[in-house]
């Protein structure tokens, strides 16, 4: 089988963690935490965030709008940095490893506009890839066929040249449904033996 042309990383709980679970659980207690959520559907409005909506503006207005949780509800603007860490130095290693033999390494990733751009002042390997695909800038969010769409637009890579990795299955289905090639991320180890397999890096360069 023909090499993949080019790598294809989402970047949340694949290059570094996303657990705004976590950061809340430590600050309220699990039982509140859940309350939070379910009371304030706090991931609808960050899915709003990472569809383009402005990072700041859309939180104040989500705190406002539940005047019992607001505290809480802009620790998501004041203390984001904290829910998206640490990274996941084994990915890291692999995409820094898959760039050195010139391989190219883009990233599709549910991230907001504003967002992004601040993780990339705290992360240096946020501005490592050959080309950030984020939906935040392109008004669309995965699992939308849309978004896959442009990216192949954009590339002009056929769809079975590219690899790409994602921990979420609806978002791996998506794109396998365009033909991509997929591996649904468990762990960075899995994802350097996918790698091998194709034929993109050695056993050693792959950290394995």
């Amino acid at each position: 089988m023909t090499q993949p042309e080019a790598v294809v990383f989402d970047i949340g709980n694949v290059l570094m963690y996303w657990n705004p679970e976590g950061f809340y659980d430590k600050r309220l207690g699990e039982a509140e935490r859940r309350r939070l959520f379910a009371e304030t559907d706090v991931e609808d409005m960050n899915m709003r965030i990472d569809a383009g909506a402005p990072f700041r503006a859309t939180v104040e207005a989500h705190a406002a709008a539940h005047p019992d949780w607001s505290e809480h509800i802009l620790c998501w603007y004041h203390n984001w940095i904290e829910m998206a860490a640490p990274r996941i130095e084994g990915s890291i290693a692999l995409l820094r490893a898959l760039r050195a033999k010139g391989v190219p390494v883009l990233a599709l990733t549910n991230f907001g506009d504003d967002t992004f751009a601040y993780a990339q002042s705290q992360h240096d390997f946020l501005s490592e890839f050959d080309r950030a695909f984020v939906s935040g800038r392109m008004g669309v969010i995965k699992p939308d066929a849309e978004i896959y769409r442009q990216l192949e637009a954009a590339t002009g890579i056929a769809p079975e040249r590219l690899i790409f990795t994602d921990d979420k299955p609806e978002n791996i289905d998506a794109a396998a449904a365009r033909g991509w090639r997929v591996h649904l991320f468990t762990g960075w180890q899995g994802w350097a033996e996918r790698l091998v397999d194709e034929g993109l890096l050695t056993r050693g360069e792959a950290g394995l």
